[in-house]
């Protein structure tokens, strides 16, 4: 049986079988990883970010995902673990001197090897994704993965700040990896969040324990036997100065009942003619006859 043409189909023409699973290209996905922005995909520019799991960022877009509180983000799941900016790390890299920029070339027309804008200061290994890199968690440099086991080391190779091994972390790493990174980075979120209540339990056990030690020292009667030692340092101070200095005192308390006695001296500032002015004055006094039915005498001078 044969279709128009005279042509004879074959059995995989009209039989169709299962799909093939299309295979990722490795270098596209080195190149995805390592070039561009996890959340945005935007290309990585400073200043860039890592997670405690490997993965990097562009710290605006942490910040943007981090305000943004709608439920339908895009790439939400990859930086779900993000809670804070606390929870990122500001990487501190080593920039490429054979690096170029974009602008290499232009027209397209020569073989130019791709370059990478940042290398590990200690080998010179450059940061594409064809070597494994890492993050120190307290510092945030960046080096190659032989750069630390080649030169062992508990201080910083470039800012001579000190760590530990639980203090390394890979950047982009595999499903393996990420998971142990996971299990570390619950680990110390847990302790973190532990310590963190201690703290806010330790100030109200002090308090409460020093209640009950005023409360025990003060027995029955309620008086604390600091309360009794001071008031008899006071009876015993007073008892003292009175026994030592009795005329001073005497003398002090005749001067200034004295003082208190002693009368103001009577001083008359005032003239006559502003005297003159008052109704009280002997120039004001009139008969009911001599004066009329609007004055009223309601002032007076003192």
């Amino acid at each position: 049986m044969g279709c128009d043409g005279g042509t004879i189909p074959k059995r995989h023409e009209l039989v169709k079988g299962p799909k093939k699973v299309e295979k990722i290209d490795k270098n596209a996905e080195l190149v995805a990883r390592w070039y561009y922005c996890t959340l945005s995909q935007e290309k990585l520019k400073r200043p860039i970010v890592t997670c405690e799991l490997g993965r990097l960022y562009n710290k605006d877009a942490v910040i943007e995902f981090l305000l943004d509180k709608s439920p339908d983000k895009p790439h939400a799941d990859s930086a779900a673990h993000i809670k804070s900016i606390k929870n990122v790390i500001e990487l501190n890299l080593t920039d490429n001197p054979a690096w170029k920029g974009d602008k290499g070339n232009t027209k397209g027309d020569t073989y130019d090897e791709q370059r990478a804008q940042f290398i590990c200061p200690v080998v010179g290994l450059e940061v594409n994704g064809k070597h494994r890199f890492c993050v120190l968690r307290n510092c945030g440099c960046v080096f190659s993965e032989r750069a630390l086991k080649e030169i062992k080391t508990d201080i910083c190779h470039k800012c001579g700040a000190s760590f530990k091994d639980d203090d390394v972390i890979l950047l982009n790493g595999d499903k393996d990896e990420i998971e142990k990174l996971r299990k570390k980075m619950e680990d110390r979120r847990l302790k973190a969040k532990v310590e963190k209540k201690s703290k806010k339990t330790k100030p109200a056990e002090s308090i409460a324990a020093n209640d009950h030690t005023q409360e025990v020292a003060a027995g029955p009667s309620g008086i604390t036997n600091e309360s009794k030692t001071n008031a008899r340092d006071k009876i015993s101070f007073v008892s003292s100065t009175e026994s030592s200095e009795p005329k001073s005192s005497e003398n002090a308390v005749l001067s200034s009942s004295s003082a208190a006695k002693r009368p103001l001296p009577s001083v008359d500032r005032k003239s006559e003619a502003y005297k003159s002015i008052f109704t009280s004055h002997s120039s004001a006094k009139r008969t009911k006859d001599q004066s009329s039915n609007w004055v009223t005498h309601t002032a007076y001078y003192f």
